[in-house]
């Protein structure tokens, strides 16, 4: 069974203040062209979901039971726009990745998952196969197996439906053969894949560490990041300050960095546990979330840190998982999800 979806812990304090923030904030490089375009018939492609709202929320849905209500896709609130199957797995072939449907869960086959996922598309969600974890870990290092990875995930996509992939791996990530992972993956499934990533909130510290440069070299591809502002220690803020997890100037003063940094206010999300049971640390309540929407978007309810600017497009929040968000009787989705619905 797998534990909690949980990263290894970032650095306490002293460590972040020894962190520098990198290379400067810039916008993001140029990239190569997307590859060969996906040659199915279309009547034989699953019908495309609705397009990405204009700010979403989004949510991982556990293929596991960690004591976490157990949930089949269906029973997924509707407060979720974007819906990231947790987790596909990785194969004996370096890159390649599969899917393995949880018996735990109640599906009397695949076929039945595979309805779900239509049924949720139907209704204009996205659903995404997410890749990583804590436990997991897909090495993509050289073209071969960043070919493998583009052929197996498209391969699932197919398969299954989904909508595009979520990157969330969290054991290090060579952001090179990645990215031409994804431009492959994404000249195999169109202009319509949805590609999300959860990076930890250290991988976010700098444009110079790989996640960042992941981010802005499939910049034009790019759907959402949602940074995991959990389980990290405290960390530093755009203006160079450190700031304490779990507090709006935590969340605002970091997401800062990606904001300056070079990704579009589309492309940024806020990641939080649903919980106290969801993460280890840095749990906050929902209108600490809904305050740090409001203070990135409209300039109101900061707390000591302002932005340099208002960010009217950011895109919304993340959370781990709808099945701590139900465990919790939906009290962060009930929350954040109409609020994200309000932003500018």
């Amino acid at each position: 069974m797998r534990p909690l979806r949980r990263p290894r812990l970032g650095l306490p304090l002293a460590g972040a203040l020894a962190l520098v923030l990198g290379a400067t904030l810039a916008a993001g490089a140029p990239t190569a062209a997307a590859g060969t375009p996906d040659d199915t018939p279309a009547a034989e492609r699953p019908a495309a979901a609705a397009s990405v709202p204009r700010h979403a929320v989004t949510g991982y849905w556990q293929n596991f039971d960690n004591g976490a209500t157990v949930q089949k896709l269906r029973d997924v609130q509707d407060d979720y726009d974007i819906i990231a199957v947790a987790f596909a797995d990785s194969t004996t072939r370096t890159g390649e990745i599969e899917f393995n449907l949880d018996p735990r869960l109640g599906y009397s086959s695949d076929q039945e998952f595979r309805n779900d996922i239509a049924a949720k598309r139907a209704a204009g969600k996205a659903v995404i196969i997410s890749v990583g974890g804590e436990l997991g870990n897909v090495i993509v290092n050289d073209d071969a197996s960043a070919r493998r990875f583009a052929e197996s995930t498209h391969a699932l996509m197919r398969e299954y439906g989904f909508d595009g992939v979520d990157i969330d791996l969290e054991h290090g990530i060579n952001a090179t053969y990645l990215s031409r992972a994804l431009r492959q993956l994404s000249g195999l499934a169109g202009p319509g894949m949805v590609l999300t990533m959860a990076p930890q909130t250290l991988d976010m510290q700098s444009t110079g560490s790989e996640y960042f440069k992941l981010a802005l070299a499939v910049k034009d591809i790019l759907t959402v990041v949602n940074t995991q502002y959990y389980n990290s220690g405290s960390m530093l803020g755009c203006d160079g300050k450190v700031y304490h997890q779990g507090s709006v100037d935590f969340l605002t003063a970091l997401a800062c960095i990606q904001l300056e940094g070079g990704l579009d206010p589309s492309q940024v999300g806020l990641g939080l546990p649903a919980s106290t049971r969801g993460a280890g640390s840095g749990y906050v309540a929902p209108s600490v979330v809904t305050a740090a929407l409001d203070c990135l978007t409209r300039g109101t309810r900061c707390g000591g840190f302002t932005p340099p600017r208002t960010y009217p497009g950011l895109r919304g929040a993340m959370t781990w998982s709808t099945n701590w968000d139900a465990s919790a009787g939906n009290a962060w989705s009930s929350v954040v999800g109409p609020h994200v619905r309000t932003l500018p």
